[in-house]
């Protein structure tokens, strides 16, 4: 990886671009950066453009000059940037156990209702991706397409073992749905509902979180992958 030497105070506050081998590497930088930024109470603004992450921190003083709180954040986000990718480790080192995984699901609809996919990533816990898998449906909602995401993901991470499961959606919707926030209102999603309800007692603890889209981008893509192939042949 290489990345520029310092961050540069901007009129948009600090900046720097971090450049990646990949996307895998970005986005597990992207996501360690998300956690160490939750901690620091802090609202980054971040572009990603599949390799490449521009990060800008801003929470200006009343003479808009740059903050100690963003000069902290950044320095940590280089300590994270600083840490050896799970691919660079050392070839010796013992194989990422499956106790806990990641899940990012997404679906996705080309008409709502249309040609609609479903895409997953599953990482281990030091965010190596074990399967990458998106998968063409038909004709079916967008709704549909989320929650069809969650439930084969789901039941991958089932054959895989894992006793701890975190699930990161952008769909607000289904997060709360299944968290009992929100009621399922539509009587068409009662049967993949419950259906998902009976893989949880398969794990040990499974967890629920929204995530904004430009953290979803590997999901999102399995899913574009799965139309785009399924399309292309018609």
């Amino acid at each position: 990886m290489t990345q520029h030497t310092d961050w540069q105070e901007t009129k948009h506050g600090l900046y720097k671009q971090f450049n990646f081998e990949n996307f895998k590497e970005a986005f597990a930088f992207m996501t360690r950066v998300a956690e160490v930024a939750e901690e620091f109470q802090h609202h980054p603004r971040w572009e990603n453009e599949w390799s490449v992450v521009q990060i800008w921190l801003r929470t200006h003083d009343q003479d808009g000059r740059v903050t100690d709180k963003d000069h902290e954040l950044a320095k940590a986000i280089d300590g994270v940037a600083a840490q050896k990718s799970p691919e660079h480790a050392e070839s010796n080192t013992k194989p990422s156990s499956i106790d806990k995984v990641k899940i990012f699901a997404d679906g996705g609809s080309r008409g709502n209702p249309g040609p609609s996919a479903s895409g997953y990533v599953v990482m281990d816990k030091e965010d190596n991706i074990l399967v990458d898998e998106g998968l063409y449906l038909g004709v079916t909602t967008n709704n549909q397409a989320e929650y069809t995401a969650l439930k084969i993901a789901l039941e991958k991470a089932a054959e895989m073992h894992a006793e701890e499961v975190e699930v990161y959606m952008d769909s607000l919707l289904v997060v709360n749905q299944m968290k009992g926030i929100f009621k399922v209102k539509n009587r068409d999603l009662w049967p993949i509902h419950d259906a998902i309800k009976q893989l949880l007692p398969k794990f040990q603890k499974v967890s629920f979180g929204h995530v904004p889209r430009e953290l979803n981008k590997a999901a999102d893509a399995a899913v574009n992958r799965a139309l785009d192939e399924q399309l292309k042949h018609q």
